[in-house]
């Protein structure tokens, strides 16, 4: 069986070389990038531009209004549930149509 300080020795030594393989594979990945980098034209402003895709499901556009309460202007797009103030007036009789913009 080994002793303590055979065992920290050998452990100091893993840690050393981690360190060193560590800093070898990322050495070699900053020049695969900067290689792939230069093949495609592509500057380091490219990687870092906020654009986002055009079809990511971010924050969406505003909706026209299909729906007014000529009374108030309350509006409602026809997404989404239904406002209650046109709920309340169909619920009393009108039709939707009669708030149509």
């Amino acid at each position: 069986m080994a002793s303590l300080k055979e065992l920290l020795d050998q452990k100091a030594a893993l840690e050393k070389a981690i360190e060193s393989t560590r800093r070898q594979e990322k050495a070699d990945a900053i020049a695969k990038v900067k290689s792939l980098m230069s093949e495609d034209g592509l500057s380091a402003a490219d990687l870092t531009s906020k654009a986002a895709p055009k079809n990511s499901r971010g924050k969406g556009s505003k909706v026209a209004a299909k729906y007014r309460n000529k009374a108030t202007g309350e509006t409602w797009s026809g997404r989404g549930l239904q406002p209650k103030w046109l709920k309340a007036a169909l619920a009393a009789g009108r039709k939707i149509d009669d708030f149509a913009v």
